[in-house]
């Protein structure tokens, strides 16, 4: 997750947990602020990147479809 030396502005939200999931957290001494917010950037990213893809399908499948009919362009230059 990118920060910057900017404080970051925190919002107070409500929301449930599961209350086993709330107990082991604070018995391992887990910040449950800092990981949900990790955790909702994770699923944040995860959707954009969903998105992306199936906004650019039609483009990737004619990409991929090139490279299996005719290879990869400059491949007689790859040292590997």
């Amino acid at each position: 997750m990118l920060q910057t030396t900017a404080r970051l502005q925190r919002r107070s939200v409500n929301t449930s947990i599961d209350s086993k999931l709330v107990e082991e957290a604070k018995a391992l001494g887990i910040n449950m602020s800092r990981a949900a917010e990790q955790g909702i950037a994770q699923a944040i990213s995860a959707e954009k990147t969903r998105r992306w893809q199936e906004e650019n399908k039609a483009a990737i499948e004619s990409s991929n479809d090139y490279v299996r009919r005719n290879g990869l362009p400059l491949a007689k230059y790859r040292l590997f």
